[in-house]
């Protein structure tokens, strides 16, 4: 398949969610999830926005990527977020030869890692966010996947835009609001499991994930489910 053709796909699926999707979030957890399927050297993907200097990741095609995302977060450093302070692509091809962003690269392959790609999502002012794309040991990007991902995050930007007159928000900063709300429900949902069955955070967002699809439920509602389920047993505990 030719890159042309797969530039098409690209805009064609990204079309297709912005048609079908629902919901702000539900949109960008596609895109997510779309790169994955069309960038062949891609594991996993999240896409960062950013409004007045804050950057959270507001969707991820699983807990992988969000957990790479926030330890760039943490430290202040990584491709990620050069990516959105230059506004152009930057690529690390095996972190096992890169010596930028301090022990990033350790960390990156501790997850089996060893690719990072992050391309801003560009605004009409700049970057107002980026996709990153992650691939594992044996998989990274050739020159056709650096392509696609360049085409993918400018068609992934124009939805976005619209997404926002679609869904009548009104700003991209009450979408970082709701995102983080979001997550942060998710995350502690993530805990609960994590403590529960003794796993590991991508396998306690795997079912979360799971019991989403079985439900057809949306993942912060099963997460906010949860939560408040645990938070009234641990009240009726303490008045008992």
């Amino acid at each position: 398949m030719t890159v042309d053709r797969d530039q098409d796909d690209s805009a064609a699926e990204l079309a297709a969610l912005l048609l079908s999707t629902e919901s702000f979030d539900d949109l960008l957890r596609g895109v997510a999830e779309l790169s994955v399927r069309l960038v062949a050297g891609a594991t996993t993907a999240s896409i960062t926005l950013a409004e007045r200097g804050r950057v959270i990741t507001v969707a991820a095609a699983d807990g992988l990527a969000s957990q790479i995302d926030e330890y760039q977060y943490e430290r202040g450093s990584g491709p990620c977020l050069d990516a959105m302070r230059t506004g152009s692509p930057v690529h690390v091809a095996d972190v096992r030869g890169e010596g930028r962003w301090g022990d990033f690269a350790t960390r990156m392959l501790s997850h089996g890692i060893t690719g990072a790609l992050g391309v801003p999502l560009m605004g009409r002012d700049g970057p107002v966010g980026v996709l990153n794309l992650y691939a594992a040991a044996g998989a990274g990007f050739d020159e056709r996947d650096l392509q696609l991902a360049q085409v993918l995050a400018a068609h992934a930007a124009v939805a976005l835009t619209a997404a926002l007159r679609t869904y009548d928000q009104v700003s991209l900063t009450d979408n970082l609001r709701i995102a983080l709300s979001s997550r942060s429900v998710i995350d502690q949902a993530i805990g609960i499991v994590m403590g529960r069955e003794r796993c590991s955070a991508d396998e306690a967002f795997d079912v979360l994930r799971r019991v989403s699809q079985q439900r057809n439920t949306k993942l912060r509602h099963v997460a906010t489910e949860l939560v408040t389920a645990i938070a009234r047993a641990a009240g009726e505990g303490r008045g008992g």
